[in-house]
């Protein structure tokens, strides 16, 4: 299991959140997912057997986002 917490640009409101977290929520092997909007960080959990971080950020790319930074934690 893997957690990574992520930076995104342009995270505007609450919209925004809920389509960055259907978008991660969307990727095989996710086991966990949150936003905080106030922060505009995504962060989230998952089994890295089943997915990459790649994959998360080419999901949020293709939603319309960009990721600032990324910051691994266990």
């Amino acid at each position: 299991m893997e957690t990574r917490v992520v930076t995104v640009k342009n995270m505007a409101n609450q919209q925004d959140a809920n389509k960055i977290l259907e978008a991660i929520e969307h990727v095989w092997g996710i086991t966990k997912a949150e936003v905080n909007l106030s922060k505009s960080q995504a962060s989230f959990s998952f089994d890295e057997k089943m997915a990459s971080v790649h994959d998360f950020e080419q999901a949020l790319v293709e939603s319309g986002f960009e990721i600032i930074n990324q910051e691994e934690s266990r």
